[in-house]
């Protein structure tokens, strides 16, 4: 079937054709999570796309022609929109612009796959929506205006291809999939028929029952497919294993020590009292507290590659803050408050990839911190439940890994500070108060009251069972997780900064005006500090904070050697826990 399409069936085709190939691509606007940014680049690629085809009826303009328009249009038009921060004036492209944009014409689709949506603009994201509009587009465009009819019938190939493409991209979620769906499956069905002289425009009742049999087999269709969409992102395994790094609770008494005066962290904009934390740790093995695998049926290591935004259901104060890192702390774990709404970094590590774990708050950096890191985060400090909601809260129901080689010690001490409060959130209230009015302060360095570094069983054992409880937040936070476990609440320790004043306990007054009318708050190598969380229901993770005052030193009159147990008292005696004094045997040796 063999006749030459007038112009006008061609605008006709090609206007089909590329609304066919937006709907197709609006599989990827869940993905960047804002519709102008995606317009940005799904129409101007389908236009040109689209335009370039329709160039080709013309007998002077040769498919090399065609094929020179493509190649302008991909790695010089589609680089400016896509990577607008590389180009001068954001009209002209540099040397940066072409040659990432070669890079990202591949590297794009890849991204897509890898980072936790939504993904923004970052890394020339929109480079894969680019050229899936512009290449799928000159395809269907060009068989849409062949003469021959059965011919124009291989659109479909292309505008399917897209619509399979975009989907694995996606997202599991968002409404546009069914809706958008079937709008492309009756504008094809519809077009098809037009374009094979199956239907007569002017018997309406024929385009009726073509339209009304095209909208119910796509709503069928959509009836019967399974609820699971496979997505792309969901078989990728990043090339990361978080549970393959030092335990970040062994470098605290190294910071404390190398770094106490040094300034480590600035921020500016703040909120004042925030804390600011590196890692979240929920495994214990005995020896150390670090983040479990995926094996063990746990959070901690649910570490995503993410863009500059971050999607999060926290509620609470939302604010913007930037962080400078300065010499000393040099690590994999990023410095970040509250919940993350977006990560942006500045200057030369503008395009420095990391991994966002949404459970836990935490993120890690690969390439790791040091001097001069800039960056600015957005995000959401959630509101701080009262003593009273704490108490009455039960535990919340998770799967944890099991911690290894507790301490007898543990398990008896837990029973007897909580008081009957098995439970909830009035026994981690009651084991943390236990902890801070029993204990006494040291970091065990120079000049400072003998108090050994670690916080494996038995440090713990020793912290618990000798004749002076002492310690810092190291040791504190890893005894009252553990003895949290113990009552079945579920724990984590979470190694930070805090805004501290000389007791210790956090405030609002470390904070100072800049310049502007902002503020600006510095953390030394003494602000690293550990605390426990607990989830709790309807709470979510509240923190705890177990560790005494750390103006409260044992007496000078005590000797500076390690304490011996024969010799020493504890000060104060506590009663409830004479009786352990005896007990050092560990579970599980």
């Amino acid at each position: 079937m063999i006749a030459r399409q007038s112009k006008k069936q061609q605008g006709i085709s090609l206007a089909a054709i590329a609304l066919m190939m937006v709907l197709a691509q609006s599989n990827l606007i869940d993905v960047y999570a804002d519709h102008m940014i995606w317009i940005a680049a799904a129409i101007p690629s389908t236009a040109l796309g689209t335009a370039i085809a329709f160039a080709g009826t013309r007998y002077s303009l040769t498919i090399w022609w065609q094929l020179t328009f493509l190649t302008l249009t991909q790695f010089i038009i589609g680089p400016v929109i896509a990577l607008p921060s590389t180009t001068i004036a954001h009209v002209i492209p540099s040397l940066d612009t072409l040659s990432q944009g070669w890079e990202m014409t591949f590297g794009a689709f890849k991204y897509l796959i890898s980072v936790a949506p939504p993904v923004g603009t970052a890394y020339g994201s929109l480079m894969a929506v680019w050229t899936i509009g512009l290449w799928l587009a000159f395809l269907a465009g060009t068989f849409a205006i062949s003469d021959h009819a059965w011919t124009s019938a291989i659109a479909a190939i292309p505008l399917a291809t897209a619509m399979a493409v975009c989907a694995l991209l996606g997202t599991s979620h968002g409404w546009h999939r069914t809706l958008c769906g079937i709008t492309f499956a009756v504008l094809l069905i519809i077009w098809m028929a037009w374009r094979l002289e199956f239907m007569e425009w002017e018997r309406w009742f024929c385009a009726l029952v073509v339209v009304t049999l095209a909208a119910g087999l796509a709503v069928g269709g959509s009836a019967l497919a399974s609820p699971h969409r496979l997505i792309l992102r969901d078989t990728y395994n990043p090339p990361l294993s978080p549970y393959d790094y030092t335990s970040p609770l062994s470098s605290m008494r190294s910071y404390i020590k190398d770094h106490r005066d040094d300034t480590l962290l600035t921020i500016t904009n703040l909120p004042a009292g925030t804390p600011v934390r590196l890692a979240v740790m929920d495994w214990f093995d005995g020896s150390v507290w670090n983040l479990s695998d995926s094996s063990k049926a746990s959070d901690c290591a649910n570490y995503q590659r993410v863009g500059t935004t971050i999607s999060t259901d926290e509620r609470g104060m939302a604010f913007t803050a930037t962080f400078t890192v300065h010499r000393g702390l040099t690590d994999a774990w990023l410095p970040l408050a509250g919940a993350a709404t977006g990560v942006q970094f500045l200057g030369k590590d503008e395009n420095s990839p990391f991994y966002y774990n949404r459970d836990t708050n935490s993120a890690i950096l690969p390439s790791g911190t040091s001097e001069g890191l800039t960056y600015i985060e957005s995000g959401i400090i959630a509101d701080t439940p009262t003593d009273q909601q704490i108490s009455t809260a039960k535990a919340a129901n998770i799967s944890q890994p099991k911690a290894l080689d507790v301490p007898n010690a543990v398990s008896t001490l837990a029973s007897a500070a909580a008081g009957g409060q098995s439970r909830g959130g009035a026994a981690a209230q009651d084991l943390a108060a236990m902890l801070r009015s029993s204990g006494w302060f040291s970091h065990g360095l120079q000049n400072d009251y003998p108090s050994a570094a670690g916080h494996g069983n038995y440090r713990v054992n020793a912290l618990l069972t000798g004749t002076t409880m002492v310690g810092d937040s190291e040791q504190y936070a890893s005894a009252m997780a553990l003895m949290a476990r113990e009552l079945g609440l579920p724990s984590r320790v979470v190694l930070g900064f805090l805004p501290k004043d000389e007791d210790g306990d956090i405030t609002n007054a470390r904070g100072k005006k800049t310049s502007g009318s902002g503020t600006e708050i510095t953390f030394t190598g003494d602000d690293i500090t550990a605390w426990v969380e607990i989830k709790l229901r309807n709470l979510g993770w509240v923190a705890f904070y177990p560790t005494p005052k750390e103006s409260k030193i044992p007496d000078d009159s005590q000797s500076s050697a390690p304490p011996d147990p024969k010799n020493l008292v504890r000060q104060p005696p506590v009663p409830f826990i004479d009786p352990l004094r005896d007990q050092t045997q560990v579970r599980g040796q």
